[in-house]
This record gives C-alpha cells, sequence and structure tokens, in this order.
C-alpha cells in the first residue's frame, strides 16, 4: 500500500513536471510571437558594430533571412519569457520549502532574473562589440569580410547568453555559503584553478583563431570569482557576527544567573 502511495506521489510530481515544462514551452512560443514586432530593431543594435565598422552583411540563401528573424524572436521570446519560466519552476518546488525558505526563494527568482539579463546586457554592451569590431579589423586591408546574416546571428546568441548564466554565479555562491556548502578558504585554495577553467571556457564558448575574443569572456567570469570570493568572505563573517553576539547574550545570561544565585545565599 505505502508503494502504491509512493508510485501515485511520484506520477503526481511527473505530471506537475510536464505542465511546467508545457507552459514554460508555451511562453516562450507566445513571447516569440509577440518580439516579432521588435525584430527588426533588435537585429540593427546587433548588427550595429558591423555596420559601425563600415561593413555590410548578406544572406546566401533563400530561407537565411526568416530563419535568422525566426531565431531571433526565439531568443527575445525566451528573455522575455523567462520570468513564467522561473515562476512556474517556483510553483513546482514551493510546496517542499517553510514559510522563510518560500520568501528567500522568491526574491531569488526574481534576482536570477535580473542578474541574468545584466548579464546578456553587459555581454553586449561591454563585450561582444568590441570584440566585433576587433575581429573585423583582425583581416587587415587585404581580406574584405564578407558576413552572412545567419552565421552572425548565431555566433551572437552563443556569445550572449553565457554571460546570463555567468551572471548567475554570485548568487548561486551566496547561497551555497548560507547553507554552508561552500568556504571562503576553498576558493581561495582554488583561485588558480578557476582561473585556468575561466580562460578554458572562454576559449570553448567563444572559439576565435585570435587569443583577445576567449579573453574578454573570461576576465568577466574570474572577476565574477573574486566577486564571489568577497560575497562568501562577507556572509562568514555575517555568521561569526552573528555567534560572537549569541555567546555574549549567553555569557551575560550565565553571569546575571551567578550573581542572582549567590544573592539568594547571602540574603
Amino acid at each position: 500500500m505505502a508503494s502504491k502511495n509512493k508510485e501515485m506521489a511520484m506520477i503526481e510530481h511527473l505530471e506537475e513536471l510536464r505542465w511546467v515544462l508545457i507552459i514554460s514551452i508555451a511562453a516562450t512560443f507566445i513571447m516569440a510571437i509577440a518580439c516579432w514586432v521588435i525584430n527588426d530593431q533588435v537585429l540593427q543594435i546587433l548588427l550595429e558594430p558591423v555596420f559601425t565598422s563600415g561593413n555590410e552583411v548578406v544572406y546566401i540563401s533563400i530561407l537565411e533571412a526568416l530563419m535568422t528573424k525566426i531565431k531571433v524572436s526565439f531568443f527575445l521570446g525566451f528573455l522575455t519569457a523567462l520570468p513564467v519560466i522561473l515562476w512556474q519552476f517556483w510553483r513546482f518546488i514551493i510546496p517542499a520549502l517553510r514559510k522563510m525558505e518560500k520568501i528567500y526563494f522568491t526574491i531569488f527568482v526574481i534576482i536570477s532574473y535580473i542578474f541574468f539579463v545584466s548579464g546578456v546586457l553587459f555581454g553586449f554592451y561591454a563585450v561582444f562589440r568590441v570584440a566585433v569590431k576587433y575581429l573585423l579589423h583582425f583581416g587587415g586591408a587585404e581580406l574584405i569580410p564578407m558576413l552572412t546574416i545567419g552565421n552572425y546571428i548565431s555566433f551572437a546568441i552563443t556569445f550572449l547568453l553565457p554571460f546570463g548564466f555567468i551572471f548567475e554565479l554570485p548568487l548561486g555562491v551566496y547561497f551555497l555559503a548560507k547553507l554552508d556548502l561552500l568556504s571562503c578558504k576553498s576558493l581561495v585554495r582554488k583561485r588558480k584553478m578557476a582561473l585556468l577553467l575561466s580562460v578554458v571556457t572562454g576559449a570553448v564558448l567563444v572559439p576565435s583563431p585570435d587569443i583577445i575574443t576567449p579573453l574578454m569572456m573570461a576576465a568577466p567570469m574570474y572577476f565574477l570569482y573574486e566577486l564571489s570570493v568577497g560575497i562568501v568572505r562577507f556572509v562568514e563573517w555575517g555568521k561569526r557576527r552573528k555567534a560572537g553576539k549569541q555567546k555574549g547574550w549567553e555569557w551575560l545570561n550565565i553571569a546575571l544567573h551567578g550573581i542572582l544565585s549567590r544573592r539568594k545565599k547571602t540574603g
């Protein structure tokens, strides 16, 4: 009977998860359709580094322009539907949480969305534009770039999305430190490894013949790692301060209890 109840509970959870995925995908589709209206404006922004460098973008197949616009729409649809996606997963997880955990998790969902969008915007305005302009001048005067819109937009999305995920690192580290699953000492010890992983990840995510472009992605990643070290140090300091206050109150209670007990004896 118990195993049957467990089976039923598991089926119910899987059914809920299925609806979470269906709603998340549907929200992305709906927002992608809605974002079709601003497709041209967003394309203009993404192509701005190419145009300001004095170059042009072409398409070499009949469907390439249409498929590229659909790709941009789904990219925008995912970004705009992300609050709905996070909300759905929040609804799936929240019944298992306590009251304070629900509050913390709600804050986590809101901040994680802000961090993700901030990461994408930072990746575009601080890194992507500079990288594109540098790479276009890399060929010199002898080589004329012939950029296809499909390849360029694929490169842009592949370049920008990792920044959104990377910007979640400090937030994740904060909650891991709160749960005592991460310490400042362990992060400091692994600094060299973090630097190496940042460079390797930058090279994998942004494959480029030059060394500058991967390093432009690796630098913010390592900076966020150092920021995470500072966050964990701050969390640990807060815990030590709280523990010190508790010890102080305990010492004061013991001292008062001792004084009162001596007064009773003398009385």
